[in-house]
């Protein structure tokens, strides 16, 4: 019995030591195993290494440090670089005839108008009332410049239709309402220079600017709000003058000029005080620099006025018809290079920038009779 175990026990001795011998070969086997794959996997680190310096043309540090540069070639492919991700592609230039007017338009003054109103209605009109057509790229940036006093009715009318047409014509452009502070008489052509330097430090592009009476609204929007190589005088047929103008050198109610033109005839007269007489001085700097007026047809240059009482601040100056015999005289003292003024407040609404100025006082005038 004892020789029975004996030989149990040894048997059973032997196949743990089998088993252990097994288990140390696996062992060995699968040590080999790993130490080839890491021999093989630095073997390709240090393999690379001599191969980037023999080419320096296709490091990152080469690039990095002469961005504008181009590398000499080694005669071989260059390794992929990293490139910039998609650029959205270039809108198209925007027809000169834009396709989405409508022609004559029905313009009325009895519904009211609420600002909330026009502000709903323009929804595409970005804060200080800029606005650039999503489908196209225009060839102009406008200022619309509009010289203002106590007409928040008159603006709202002309926001909730002039808004609409500035959009339909594809103009890239800024609503830019310049506000005279104060009660003193009134100066619309002097505002209109602040307008054309104010409008300029906010955006250096402006290069054609849309000089526009808060109280006239186009009967038409093929009446494109442009400027062209003359100057042009939009309003050539309001309502209150039986359609027609009320003489052949009428300049008043809209007009436009590009950069150009307005700076040629050194701006417009700041010493028009009052009612009148700074359109006929402009007309003549225009006239005295060998340019010429350009009109569009009568039949889409109609206007409608928004009826108002005068204001009593805006009576006609008794002095305007001696200044407008003198433009020759005065235009290069007299214009852009001598405004003087103080911004007392730039407020960017919904639909306009307003830009409330202290344009001084006037002369003293003589009492007349």
């Amino acid at each position: 019995m004892s020789r029975l175990l004996g030989g149990t026990l040894e048997r059973v001795c032997k196949a743990v030591l089998l088993l252990c011998l097994l288990h140390f070969l696996v062992a060995v086997i699968l040590y080999f195993d790993v130490y080839a794959q890491h021999l093989a996997f630095f073997s390709r680190f240090s393999a690379r290494g001599p191969a980037r310096a023999l080419h320096p043309a296709a490091s990152s540090s080469t690039n990095c440090s002469r961005p504008n540069t181009t590398a000499p070639s080694s005669g071989l492919p260059e390794a992929p670089s990293a490139r910039p991700g998609p650029t959205a592609p270039a809108l198209p230039p925007c027809s000169d005839s834009p396709p989405g007017l409508v022609g004559r338009l029905l313009i009325e003054f009895t519904s009211p108008m609420p600002l909330e109103r026009v502000q709903r209605e323009n929804p595409g009109v970005l804060l200080g009332g800029r606005y650039a057509p999503p489908d196209c790229t225009p060839a102009q940036t406008v200022a619309v410049i509009i010289p203002f006093r106590h007409r928040e009715h008159h603006l709202r009318y002309w926001l909730h239709y002039l808004h609409p047409i500035l959009r339909r014509q594809r103009l890239r452009y800024g609503v830019y309402v310049i506000n005279q502070h104060g009660e003193d008489t009134f100066n619309r052509a002097k505002l209109l220079n602040v307008g054309f330097l104010e409008a300029l430090k906010e955006d250096a592009t402006y290069d054609c600017f849309i000089f526009s009476d808060v109280d006239l609204v186009p009967m038409d929007d093929r009446n494109l709000y442009r400027c062209g190589d003359q100057p042009r005088h939009f309003a050539i047929a309001m309502d209150k003058f039986g359609f027609r103008l009320p003489y052949a050198g009428y300049f008043g109610g809209v007009s436009g000029l590009s950069k150009a033109q307005f700076l040629r005839i050194n701006g417009f007269p700041n010493e028009y005080w009052g009612w009148g007489g700074e359109d006929d001085d402009i007309f003549n700097r225009i006239s005295l620099t060998g340019m010429k007026i350009s009109r569009p047809d009568i039949r889409i240059g109609r206007y409608r006025m928004i009826k108002h009482d005068r204001d009593k601040h805006n009576e006609p100056n008794p002095q305007r018809f001696t200044k407008i015999q003198n433009t020759k005289l005065t235009m290069k003292r007299d214009g852009i290079g001598s405004v003087r003024y103080q911004v007392l407040e730039v407020s960017r609404q919904p639909l306009f920038t307003n830009i409330t100025v202290d344009i001084g006082r006037p002369p003293s005038w003589p009492p007349r009779g």
